[in-house]
């Protein structure tokens, strides 16, 4: 077994499972059962949950999915994944064939655009998130989100392939209906969607919509945080209300940025593995960053689909700044994956860690509950000061408390998302990791 590579999701490079004996009577295993038998051998190693697993004949299972779901302590993992190698990297490198959007039922039923990629094709004719879809391909999209039928919309939008062409009839914000016919191209995903600087009566603010936590969001992240260091921010707010999480070492830098120089290379999370792994315990400190900031307070936007390394930003700075949630309560993931590769076609993705703060805080399964519960308004692009979730965090920053604290405002939080970017459907909200 060579080295670990630790990510959010831990990566094991060349993980070499314990072959069984094969009599000379019995055939060749199929590639399936030679990955279903390496994640065998994964699980009973490195699973946090090991002890707790059913007790399963692998041999009942024809390959790493069905034997994951097999295995898996599912009391408390929800989160544990197959996937294949090639969808790893392009996840990994922010790398994407489609429109770039992600589409969601507003309280009205009316289908709107939720997400938007600034490479895609359609943010560069002039759509935006709050845009409502009417049509697609001249099939009215309501009733498909209303029944929540995945599989319609999967064959309606086509396949994740460049050149794919799909006819939108879209309403505009001023109530104008227009059609654009839009081909799927191949682009590299935007992580940072929003860094702006915010002008209120409590003094400069940042504001930072983040989607996920992948190697080339360092960059972005550096260009960002040195605009607000520029400005002398003194608070932020910090949109996840889509980041499932992603790579522990942009999240290490992400969080380094907020906590401050005088934090650097002081504890900000702990992982421990289970018993058999206690060799890759370790505690992860803040980094020196070229720009960090001197924050007073910190305001993080929130639904059910903030996960994993969002949940551990907001864990990890606690107890250093004042870090109040609006939104919706989180996911609740308070463990972490390793990645095990299987020649060049699965990784597979086991939780094998607990992570805790320099408080020693953490087993956060019921999720972090918002100061102010606000649903997800995807009636109103980003920077829109009408968005339920912004306006709430801004009053928070200007007045230092909640408008009314325990109730939605905004309409009722989305029940249904189809999420183009994966090509899935997704309950509630996306869950990327």
């Amino acid at each position: 077994m060579k080295k670990l590579i630790f990510l959010l999701f831990i990566s094991i490079i060349g993980f070499s499972a314990c072959k069984k004996d094969v009599s000379p009577a019995t055939s060749t295993p199929t590639l399936d059962e030679q990955a279903r038998d390496t994640l065998y051998a994964a699980m009973n190693q490195y699973y946090f949950w090991y002890k707790l697993m059913p007790v399963v004949n692998v041999n009942d299972y024809k390959d790493p999915y069905t034997l994951l779901e097999g295995m898996r302590y599912k009391t408390l993992d929800r989160w544990s994944f197959v996937e294949t190698y090639a969808e790893y990297q392009a996840q990994n490198t922010g790398s994407f064939v489609g429109h770039g959007i992600s589409m969601g039922l507003d309280p009205n039923n009316n289908v709107r655009i939720a997400q938007i990629y600034k490479n895609s094709p359609l943010y560069t004719v002039g759509v935006r998130r709050g845009w409502i879809v009417k049509q697609l391909n001249s099939t009215d999209l309501a009733p498909i989100f209303i029944a929540n039928n995945g599989t319609a919309y999967n064959q309606l939008i086509g396949p994740s392939t460049a050149n794919v062409t799909n006819t939108f009839l879209f309403t505009t914000p001023r109530g104008n209906d227009t059609t654009i016919v839009s081909a799927k191209a191949a682009f590299t995903l935007n992580t940072v969607i929003v860094a702006d600087i915010l002008h209120l009566t409590s003094g400069l603010a940042g504001h930072l919509v983040f989607d996920q936590f992948i190697p080339p969001s360092n960059a972005e992240l550096a260009t960002a945080f040195a605009y607000f260091s520029q400005n002398n921010i003194k608070d932020i707010i910090v949109d996840l209300r889509y980041n499932g999480g992603g790579d522990l070492s942009v999240l290490q830098n992400m969080a380094s940025y907020l906590a401050g120089a005088a934090k650097a290379n002081t504890p900000f999370l702990t992982l421990t593995f289970n018993d058999k792994n206690a060799q890759y315990n370790q505690t992860y400190n803040f980094n020196i960053v070229s720009t960090p900031l001197n924050l007073s307070r910190v305001v993080v936007i929130t639904t059910r689909g903030t996960a994993s390394a969002s949940e551990d930003f907001i864990n990890g700075l606690k107890p250093l700044l004042p870090v109040v949630t609006i939104g919706d309560t989180t996911n609740g993931k308070p463990v972490g994956m390793i990645g095990i590769q299987f020649k060049t076609d699965y990784l597979f993705w086991p939780i094998s860690f607990s992570l805790v703060n320099s408080a020693a805080q953490g087993d956060f399964y019921q999720g972090f509950a918002p100061l102010k519960e606000v649903a997800d308004d995807i009636t109103h692009d980003w920077i829109d000061r009408n968005e339920a979730c912004f306006k709430e965090a801004i009053y928070y920053l200007e007045h230092g408390n909640v408008s009314a604290k325990g109730l939605y405002v905004g309409g009722k939080p989305s029940t249904v998302k189809f999420d183009e970017v994966s090509n899935r459907n997704n309950n509630a909200y996306i869950l990327q990791r």
